[in-house]
Parts: C-alpha cells; sequence; structure tokens
C-alpha cells in the first residue's frame, strides 16, 4: 500500500463519526478483492455496482428510462436488463456511456447517503467504503474523505479481463482504454494498492490500508468534537 498526496480539491469536512472512502481504480484491478479484505475488518462495503443493479430492476425509474434511452433489445424475456449487452454498447459509445451515467449515478448517489446515514446512527463501523469503478471521472472524488486506488500493471490487466468476461485481447483493450488511464487515477489517490503480485501481497498492502483508514477515522472524529 502506498500513499500519495491528493491532487482534487476537499470540501469542508463534514460533521461525522464515519470515514468515508472511495475504493476506485481499474477495471479488473483487483477493487472487488480489496473490498472484501476491508469488509473483512471491519468496515461497511457498499458496492456502487450492486446498487445500480437493483435499481434498474424491472419498473423502478432507473429501468424505464434505461429502456427509453437504449431500447428493449437489451432486456432478457423477464424484462430485466441484460447487463452484457447494455455494456457491450456503452464501451463502444462515449456518448451512450455518458447518457446511462446520467440516468444512473444521481440514483446511486442518493442511494449512498441513505447508506451511509444508517451506518452512522447504527453505529456499525467508523469505516464506509464505496466500491465504484468511475468515482474520479465522474467528479465525484470531494465527496469522500479519502481516496484509494486499486491499480495492477497493463498486460496482468488484460489478462484478467479476458479470464473474467471471456473476451478478446481487442476488446479487453478497448474496455480499458474506454476508462480514464490508471496513471491519471493515482494522482487522484491518497493511498494506492498495487495488485500486480501476489494474494498475499495483495493482503498484506490492504492490512496496513485498513489500519491506516482507522487513524484517519479517529482523527477525523477528533476533529468533530
Amino acid at each position: 500500500m502506498t500513499s500519495s498526496k491528493s491532487s482534487r480539491s476537499r470540501r469542508p469536512p463534514r460533521r461525522s463519526s464515519v470515514l468515508r472512502v472511495a475504493l476506485t481504480g481499474g477495471i479488473a484491478c483487483g477493487k472487488s478483492v480489496v473490498a472484501r479484505l476491508l469488509a473483512d475488518k471491519g468496515a461497511v462495503v457498499y458496492s456502487a455496482d450492486e446498487a445500480a443493479h437493483e435499481l434498474m430492476r424491472p419498473g423502478r425509474p432507473a429501468w424505464r428510462r434505461v429502456v427509453s434511452r437504449f431500447g428493449r433489445s437489451i432486456l432478457r424475456p423477464d424484462r430485466t436488463i441484460e447487463r452484457a449487452a447494455l455494456g457491450a454498447i456503452v464501451f463502444a459509445d462515449a456518448a451512450a456511456r455518458r447518457d446511462l451515467d446520467r440516468i444512473v449515478h444521481p440514483l446511486v448517489l442518493a442511494d449512498q447517503e441513505k447508506a451511509v446515514r444508517r451506518i452512522e446512527r447504527q453505529g456499525r463501523s467508523r469505516l464506509f467504503v464505496v466500491e465504484a469503478a468511475l468515482t474520479i471521472e465522474a467528479g465525484y472524488a470531494a465527496r469522500f474523505d479519502r481516496v484509494v486506488v486499486v491499480h495492477c500493471g497493463r498486460s496482468e490487466q488484460v489478462l484478467r479481463l479476458r479470464r473474467r468476461d471471456g473476451i478478446s485481447a481487442a476488446a479487453a483493450l478497448r474496455r480499458i482504454r474506454s476508462q480514464m488511464p490508471l496513471r491519471e487515477k493515482l494522482r487522484h489517490a491518497d493511498y494506492a494498492v498495487d495488485t500486480s503480485g501476489t494474494l498475499a501481497g495483495t493482503v498484506e498492502q490492504t492490512e496496513r490500508l485498513y489500519a491506516q483508514l482507522m487513524r484517519d477515522a479517529e482523527l477525523k472524529m477528533g476533529s468533530n468534537l
């Protein structure tokens, strides 16, 4: 785990007993692995991808708007959205991707806010970690107290993506290039986790990250007194 001075501007710290952490990075770089490790340590992890999937269930507002924009060809027979079909469209068309983001992101942000308020009321954890690939690109980094970027080497990223999604190297590269370059994301990071090596190495980095975030949470709580 490495740390870096963030280049993003900060909003004034909000009065809260919970440290809000953005966990982001490139596609297939291992965000979910780091998220699970943090959850095992006691952090509350909120998956923006899972939340978006729930918000796009048939009949919900996001579902209606997405189907209106992209057509019924993205639907399965049970009317659920076929995520692979939708992904194929938005990864190949930047304008389509922006339209999808404009539909889904505000709804996910509102749901996140409800979730963190529940954590604050219940006192379940000092860390609220939002796992989301596009936090920085969408301009939401300043909403968080800390930003963690998970990254790995390009060749490893391509290999993982091909194995995960069963796609060609060319298709994997197109998806990677549709996102902000990792070197740019790292400029916005408070902390970084390099998953290029072994799982044991990732575990060790994540344990150090958790300890540092807990110290940051202590400092935040002290500043709110």
